[in-house]
């Protein structure tokens, strides 16, 4: 089709033919909205938190699986989804994906103990991992190579839209209706994506090779023991045999991930990738800013209504100029990184979002009134916007056409990793340092655990200085294997 160009994506498709020409908006309509749904249940969860706490009498500990469940579930089986996506064709997983995904979050909103929560959630993150990965990569291949940069910006703007509004809905919608409502509005938006996906988007294919079920039971396993043993090491103790047995082997676990990459034939994810810089420092910087984001997130945004006392709505508007900000810079982003570079706009992000954290770890206190945080709030909001689409042309800057599925899925995969153990950390800080659910007590654990996001986000933004500059469009080429 004429909106098809083969050195975007070089998809393959098993019957010959010519599609009809696909208008680009439509598209991106078919890529990204998905893909916002994925992205919204990261954050929408945030204001339920306390509300959850409350008529389930949740812990602290519960509430981080809440969040980390999906996370994890998503981290641990996105590169096979992608994978499976190359062998049996990319639309076909992505359409799976949908589905897996908007089934379980009807189970979600049916759940009626923790335990039947946190299981609709991995289920959710398990159809997240076949949506993210693909919903870029499907872009890429179905866009002219000059417009990329343009459709990955928008894509990029409705990743920060999600980011953005997930707190806003979570927030309306809880207070309006009931917290179960934040997960039934995925059902139809999941139905109308299926459709869309079915018109808009070549079911195209990658490399068929074996699944490498080896590397994704190591590295899931490995993840779960990782995150398990930081999420419980203040209340069983850090030199329990609980904790370190799985922090141990959690270790252990991901180090055998990595010797049996390098020696499989067909493996999960491809170390060779790592040999080019762009790739690997793009993935390092993504890391560390889910980490210190979204981690900070899980503590802030409870802190407006424990603290505070705000209703669920009115923390979500209090929030509001941090995480409307990204729908609006990051599409801006994408447009200006072919002029001015991705790794000038990676960095100024990540250092001005780590100094909108250090500024706000000096406000955490129940006398500080909410005008106060508006300038740190936009400050974090415009250092996330500049992250979001530039690392994702980082990411596949120079990656063959034929490894852009594994690339992007890496990259989401680390994002969702850095999210994980950004919540674990943030409250294992918060509750070493004596924080608690209460409005005398909270402030305490929230500071140093704010303070920790903030330093990584800027050691994050001095590692990313170490990207190329991106400023001239690069041909891909392909790594040697």
């Amino acid at each position: 089709m004429s909106t098809v160009l083969e050195a975007a994506s070089a998809p393959r498709t098993p019957r010959a033919g010519r599609r009809r020409p696909i208008p680009l908006w439509l598209v991106l309509i078919a890529t990204a909205l998905p893909m916002f749904m994925a992205t919204l249940d990261n954050l929408v969860m945030t204001n339920a938190l306390p509300v959850l706490h409350e008529e389930f009498g949740a812990s602290v500990e519960e509430l981080q699986w809440f969040m980390n469940a999906y996370t994890l579930a998503f981290a641990s089986t996105i590169l096979m989804a992608v994978a499976l996506g190359d062998r049996f064709g990319r639309r076909t997983l992505f359409l799976i994906g949908i589905a897996v995904f908007t089934v379980s979050s009807a189970f979600a909103a049916l759940a009626t103990d923790p335990g039947q929560l946190i299981a609709a959630r991995a289920l959710q993150g398990f159809g997240a991992a076949a949506i993210m990965p693909l919903s870029l990569t499907l872009l890429a291949g179905s866009v002219p190579l000059a417009r990329r940069p343009l459709a990955i910006g928008i894509w990029g703007g409705v990743a920060g839209l999600g980011v953005a509004t997930g707190p806003l809905i979570g927030g309306a919608v809880i207070e309006g209706w009931a917290w179960q409502a934040i997960f039934w509005i995925n059902v139809p938006v999941g139905v109308v994506s299926i459709a869309l996906a079915l018109l808009a988007l070549p079911n195209s294919f990658g490399a068929r090779l074996r699944a490498d079920v080896v590397g994704l039971v190591l590295s899931g396993l490995g993840l779960l023991a990782l995150v398990y043993g930081i999420v419980r090491g203040n209340d069983a103790g850090w030199d329990s045999l609980e904790v370190l047995g799985s922090l141990i082997a959690g270790g252990i676990l991901l180090a055998a991930f990595v010797a049996w990459e390098s020696r499989a034939s067909a493996p999960l994810l491809p170390l060779r990738l790592f040999r080019d810089r762009s790739f690997t420092v793009a993935n390092v910087a993504g890391f560390g800013f889910s980490f210190g984001a979204f981690g900070s997130i899980f503590i802030l945004i409870q802190f407006l209504q424990v603290v505070q006392g705000s209703t669920p709505l009115e923390a979500a508007l209090q929030t509001s100029p941090w995480t409307l900000a990204p729908m609006v810079v990051a599409p801006l982003a994408g447009f200006i990184a072919p002029r001015v570079g991705t790794r000038a706009l990676i960095v100024t992000g990540l250092l001005a979002l780590g100094a909108a954290l250090f500024w706000l770890t000096g406000l955490l206190d129940a006398s500080v009134e909410y005008p106060a945080y508006v300038a740190p709030f936009i400050l974090a909001g415009i250092g996330m916007g500049l992250v979001f689409a530039p690392s994702a042309t980082a990411v596949l800057a120079t990656m063959a056409p034929d490894d852009h599925a594994k690339a992007s899925g890496t990259n989401s995969m680390l994002r969702e990793v850095g999210v994980a153990l950004g919540i674990a950390v943030s409250t294992a800080v918060f509750t070493g340092a004596g924080g608690e659910l209460t409005p005398a007590d909270y402030a305490m654990g929230a500071q140093p655990a704010v303070l920790v996001g903030a330093g990584v986000l800027a050691a994050s933004g001095l590692v990313a200085m170490l990207l190329p500059s991106g400023k001239a469009a690069r041909n891909p080429q392909r790594i040697a294997r």
